[in-house]
């Protein structure tokens, strides 16, 4: 079978970053400029279109060829610009083509490394030239979006080869070096290929992708509009009464400290000083004072910098000329676990909605009406962030249906422990807080229900199972909100140990996994744990290759890149390896530990089980628009509550790769996208 590796330079007037690929290749100023391409490994070749140069037959039927694999560093690009491109060329759907596709940068995620060419490069140990890799986003910059007018480029608003000769040429060899590039990392990672099932959910993903969901036009110019009335009469009350700008932190800060000080009655304190002005930093300073002109100075910052409403600008940006937001999900966005990751408008991280009335504020934002809104709700701000998931609408004349998984994690968990009493709670009510707490405090769950004065230890249940699972401490529990929640620091202690006694079998599983991890690293062999799952050491020495991988139920893996030992703070061995960093985003050694892995275990379990879930109700011919987390979107016609019941028996069926374990889906069917 022949491999034709490609990469395209390409111009759209539309912004590829906000507006995402598909905005991007709709508008009617796309086009292919440069075409670079190799048969199987051979010197690569490029094809100038701007210069009029046509691309040679043996490539245009390589690419529409079935029996040739079109291979690209993140392919769904070219897929789709080509697609375009091609037009009536391509003797199938586009759709159908994209099987003939594979993604060296899937690849890449697939084996732990991070996005990006040159960053993968640079992880696998390429040579790389900084100052070309600067040079290569110049000239895209120069080429491939509009520049703007000026007397010294003659009121241009694109610049052209002709115009740029010398770096046309250069930019020539840069696209031509791209594709050298990802045959080499390809080369690299060939030894460890992407299995069939991950490459046919990739499928299903660009599928969704492009196809995209409906949104509502009206709620969002309303939303925007009313946001940037409420903004100006925010910053004009701060400006008008206190002097300050609110979105300036150094003037805030200045302003504040003061105000503190002097509205403070001991002459011998300190003088106040404010570390930062983010989200908690705010919203704890104003549980410190009883001052009214700061409370307000304080609450105009938090409404003016809520930036859940910045979504609706995302959301603008991001709608196609057919009224629909494509390229939401990207796939194997979380590289440790394989989960999928929020693109563009960030589905991922919307905020909640608690709204009794979302009919009556959704049809004020659509008329712009901010008095009623103000009126209704009071704060405005806070009001239209409720409302960004309602954006999302089917179809018209369809409904959405919205189904997800009920505690997905906590089942994986208690399944992969064969902690049984979790088991039972599953099998039954599945109220998992509820009888956490009944198993910590030896309370008898049904008084841990409201009404009761035991109602209160549902809430210390609901902390610990959410900050505790994964080896987390006190520290754990104050991030998940402890303290908010009315806990003390002096309580912490006692109810992480309440909850590791009650899971006596999640304890060990955490050093069943630490312990299995450093035998194959100590001993080379593999080492298997429970539920089918296998750890083990390969290598590719010939390519500079070397994983710790973890063998997933699904027989999906797990990879950790250069894995050694190292003492750890206590002089114990623990594993390192090389990843991306999550808050950096660099690539870097980390260090993890059991209750780390058994996270990581976990949530891939837990987003296998979401894929096969996807795959079935793709299968039997469901409309998935986009998911989020563990819960599936559906842009269904028809009888939309006969199909959720059938939705939720698919997503609850049984996995013949995980016997025992007892998933449950619930959902509902709406006129748009919400939190039940």
């Amino acid at each position: 079978m022949k491999h034709l590796s490609v990469d395209i330079e390409t111009f759209s007037s539309v912004d590829l970053k906000s507006g995402g690929l598909y905005k991007y290749v709709q508008s009617p100023d796309f086009e292919v400029l440069l075409f670079a391409y190799s048969f199987d490994g051979a010197p690569v070749q490029i094809v100038d279109l701007t210069q009029g140069e046509q691309t040679p037959d043996d490539v245009l039927f390589a690419l529409i060829d079935p029996s040739t694999i079109k291979q690209a560093y993140n392919a769904a690009f070219e897929w789709y610009c080509l697609s375009k491109h091609l037009g009536s060329l391509l003797s199938i759907p586009a759709i159908d083509w994209l099987s003939q596709w594979r993604c060296t940068m899937l690849h890449g995620l697939y084996l732990g490394y991070t996005a990006g060419l040159a960053a993968t490069g640079e992880a696998l140990g390429l040579p790389q030239d900084k100052k070309k890799m600067g040079q290569g986003g110049a000239l895209i910059r120069t080429f491939c979006v509009p520049c703007k007018p000026s007397r010294n480029n003659g009121n241009r608003t694109r610049t052209r080869p002709h115009h740029e000769p010398e770096k046309w040429r250069i930019f020539k060899e840069y696209c031509k070096q791209d594709v050298i590039t990802e045959m080499e990392i390809e080369r690299r990672l060939s030894s460890f290929p992407v299995p069939d099932t991950e490459q046919k959910l990739w499928q299903i993903d660009q599928y969704m992708n492009a196809a995209g969901v409906s949104v509502d036009p009206a709620l969002i110019s309303g939303a925007l509009e009313i946001s940037g009335t409420k903004s100006k009469l925010l910053m004009d009350e701060a400006l008008n009464i206190f002097g300050v700008n609110p979105k300036s932190t150094k003037q805030l800060k200045a302003w504040l400290e003061k105000a503190l000080d002097d509205d403070n009655e001991d002459e011998d304190a300190d003088p106040v000083v404010i570390e930062n002005l983010q989200k908690e930093t705010v919203k704890a300073l104003v549980k410190t004072t009883d001052n009214n002109k700061i409370i307000r100075m304080l609450q105009i910052r938090q409404e003016i910098n809520k930036t859940s409403v910045k979504k609706y600008k995302a959301l603008e940006n991001a709608v196609c000329a057919d009224g629909r937001v494509r390229g939401l999900i990207q796939f194997y966005g979380a590289n440790r676990t394989g989960r999928w990751a929020g693109r563009l408008v960030q589905v991922h991280n919307l905020p909640r909605n608690y709204l009794k009335t979302l009919d009556v504020a959704r049809y004020f934002a659509q008329k712009s009406d901010m008095a009623a809104l103000e009126l209704l709700y009071g704060n405005v701000p806070d009001t239209l962030s409720q409302l960004i998931r309602t954006s999302f609408v089917p179809a018209p004349g369809n409904k959405l249906i919205v189904a997800d998984f009920s505690a997905i994690e906590a089942r994986v968990i208690a399944w992969l422990a064969g902690e049984q009493w979790r088991q039972e709670v599953f099998a039954t009510h599945g109220k998992i807080y509820e009888a956490s707490a009944s198993q910590m405090f030896d309370i008898p769950i049904e008084r841990i229900e409201k009404g009761y004065p035991e109602y209160s230890y549902r809430s210390k249940g609901k902390v610990a199972e959410l900050a505790l699972g994964y080896q987390g401490s006190t520290g754990a529990l104050i991030k998940m909100g402890a303290l908010r929640d009315g806990l003390t620091e002096d309580e912490l202690p006692e109810l992480v140990n309440a909850w590791r006694q009650a899971n006596r079998n999640i304890v060990n599983l955490w050093y069943k996994m630490e312990n299995a991890a450093i035998s194959v690293m100590e001993t080379g062999r593999p080492c298997g744990v429970d539920k089918g799952v296998i750890f083990a050491r390969e290598f590719d020495m010939k390519n500079g290759q070397d994983f710790l991988t973890i063998q997933l139920p699904s027989g999906r893996k797990l990879f950790y890149a250069k894995p050694f030992l190292s003492p750890n703070q206590w002089g114990k061995n623990s594993l390192n390896y090389y990843g991306m960093d999550q808050t950096t985003k660099k690539w870097k050694v980390l260090n993890t530990y059991g209750g780390k892995l058994v996270e990581n275990i976990t949530q891939a379990i837990a987003r296998d089980c979401l894929a096969q879930s996807i795959w079935r109700l793709t299968e039997v011919g469901y409309h998935i628009v986009f998911h989020v987390h563990d819960e599936v979107v559906i842009d269904y016609s028809g009888d939309a509550y006969g199909a959720l019941l059938n939705i939720c028996a698919i997503m609850g069926r049984p996995i013949d790769w995980a016997p025992g374990l007892l998933l449950r889906s619930e959902g509902f069917v709406s006129d748009y996208y919400k939190k039940e």
